[in-house]
C-alpha cells in the first residue's frame, strides 16, 4: 500500500522541539502544511504554510490530494480537533496521525482534576449555550474558546446566570514556555487579554442547573400556551424512553419542550411545526438549552413535512392525528420503533381506540386536577383528559 499523503500532527507549545521523528520528517517532506496561525508559527514552515479558511473547511486539504501535505492541530487532532472532520471524508490508507498531548489532559493535569470527570468542550465557534445541559454546582468543566476577548464574555455570560461565583481559571500556552495559569472568580474576571486563549476552566457554583428528570417547569419554555405541560411531558417521554443517539420525531411540536428534553437525554430531533411563529419558539428553547445542533426545525404539515425526513427511532404525536397522517408514518418505522400519540379530543380518542385494536401497544386515559382557589376555600381544577396510545412498530 501507497505511503499516506497526508499526515494530522498534533503540536504543543512546545513546537518542534516536541514533535515525534515521525512527525518532523514529515514536515520536511511537506509541500504544504495547514494550520492557524500560531502553529505555523510554532513550526516556522515559511512559504509551505497555509492558515485554515474562516469558517474552518476541511475541503481545501482535499485540493492537494496526492501530494505530501501535513495538517497542523492542537494537541490531540481527534478531540475538537480537526482530525476527524478530515478523516471522514478520506479512505484509510491516505492518511496517519501523530498525536500529541491534548489541551483538555494538559489543563486537568495542572489543576489536578481527573479529565475522565470533568466535562470537555469546544466553544471556538459555539455558542456558550453549551454549558447548559452541564451546569451544576460543583460541575468541573474544561472550555477551549477562541481568544482573550471569549473568556471575558464567557465569564460574564456566567454571571448574568447566576454562576458569578463559580471558580474561573485562565490557562494559556500550555506546555510551553509561555505557560500561564490564573485562578479568578467568574464575577471578577476582566477578560480582554492580549494573545491567543488555549482553554478556560470552571467549577461551578452558585445557581441550580436543569434537572435531569423528565418533566422540567414549564416555566423553562418560552410558548404562547401550546405546550406539553409537564406531568403529561414526563409520562409521554417515560414511554417514548429515549436513549442517547437516537432521533425523535416531535410532529406537532408547539413550543419544542418534547424535542427539548429528547435531547437533553443524548438524541437527535426534528420538531414538526406549522405555524412559524411556534417554530421560531422551538428554535429559542433550542437555543436556550444550548441544543440548537441537536434539534431541527421543520416547518409544515405532516405527513408532507416528513417526506425528506431520515427515518426515526421514536415519534410522538401531540395531538390532531388522522388516519392519512397514521398511514404515512407507520410506513415509515422501523422494526422496534416507538411511536406515542395523545388525543385531548373525542375524535382522535375514537381514532387512537381503533389503532389499538388493530395494531395493540398500551391504551390509557389521564386525568389531572390541580389545586385552585374557590371563593374562600380551595377546590380541584379539571384538566382536559389526555388519551395517550403507544406501540412498537
Amino acid at each position: 500500500m501507497a505511503d499516506p499523503w497526508l499526515t494530522i500532527i498534533g503540536i504543543g507549545e512546545d513546537g518542534l522541539a516536541g514533535l515525534s521523528e515521525a512527525s518532523r520528517n514529515a514536515l520536511a517532506r511537506a509541500e504544504t502544511v495547514f494550520g492557524g496561525e500560531r502553529h505555523l508559527a510554532l513550526t516556522d514552515v515559511g512559504g509551505r504554510g497555509r492558515s485554515w479558511p474562516v469558517p474552518f473547511d476541511a475541503d481545501v486539504v482535499l485540493s492537494c490530494r496526492g501530494r505530501p501535505t501535513v495538517v497542523l492541530a492542537s494537541g490531540d487532532p481527534f478531540w475538537h480537533g480537526a482530525g476527524t472532520s478530515l478523516a471522514e471524508k478520506l479512505q484509510t490508507g491516505e492518511w496517519i496521525a501523530h498525536s500529541a498531548p491534548s489541551t483538555f489532559s494538559l489543563a486537568a493535569a495542572r489543576l489536578g482534576w481527573r479529565v475522565e470527570s470533568a466535562v470537555c468542550l469546544g466553544l471556538h465557534a459555539a455558542p456558550f449555550e453549551r454549558l447548559v445541559p452541564h451546569l451544576a454546582n460543583g460541575a468541573r468543566i474544561i472550555c477551549l474558546v477562541r481568544d482573550g476577548k471569549a473568556a471575558g464574555d464567557l465569564a460574564t455570560w456566567l454571571s448574568e446566570r447566576g454562576w458569578g461565583a463559580s471558580s474561573f481559571w485562565k490557562l494559556a500556552a500550555l506546555g510551553g514556555p509561555r505557560e500561564s495559569i490564573r485562578e479568578y472568580r467568574a464575577n471578577s474576571f476582566a477578560g480582554g487579554l492580549a494573545g491567543n486563549l488555549v482553554a478556560v476552566a470552571v467549577e461551578a457554583k452558585g445557581a441550580q442547573g436543569v434537572p435531569r428528570s423528565s418533566g422540567l417547569s414549564d416555566d423553562l419554555f418560552v410558548h404562547d400556551g401550546q405546550i406539553t405541560k409537564r406531568p403529561v411531558r414526563a409520562m409521554a417521554l417515560s414511554t417514548l424512553a429515549p436513549r442517547s443517539g437516537e432521533r425523535l420525531w416531535d410532529i406537532g411540536a408547539g413550543s419544542g419542550s418534547i424535542s427539548v428534553e429528547w435531547a437533553l437525554c443524548g438524541g437527535t430531533a426534528t420538531a414538526v411545526e406549522a405555524r412559524e411563529d411556534r417554530a421560531a419558539n422551538i428554535r429559542r428553547n433550542a437555543a436556550a438549552f444550548g441544543l440548537a445542533h441537536r434539534i431541527t426545525v421543520v416547518e409544515g404539515k405532516a405527513p408532507d413535512a416528513l417526506a425528506a425526513l431520515d427515518a426515526p427511532d421514536a415519534v410522538f404525536i401531540g395531538g390532531g392525528l388522522d388516519s392519512a397522517m397514521f398511514d404515512a408514518i407507520w410506513s415509515r418505522l422501523a422494526p422496534g420503533a416507538r411511536l406515542v400519540a395523545h388525543s385531548v379530543t373525542l375524535e382522535t380518542e375514537a381514532l387512537l381506540g381503533e389503532l389499538h385494536q388493530r395494531h395493540g401497544g398500551e391504551l390509557m386515559r389521564v386525568e389531572i386536577a390541580h389545586a385552585a382557589p374557590l371563593g374562600g376555600y380551595r377546590s380541584w381544577e379539571a384538566a382536559r383528559p389526555v388519551v395517550q396510545w403507544s406501540v412498537d412498530r
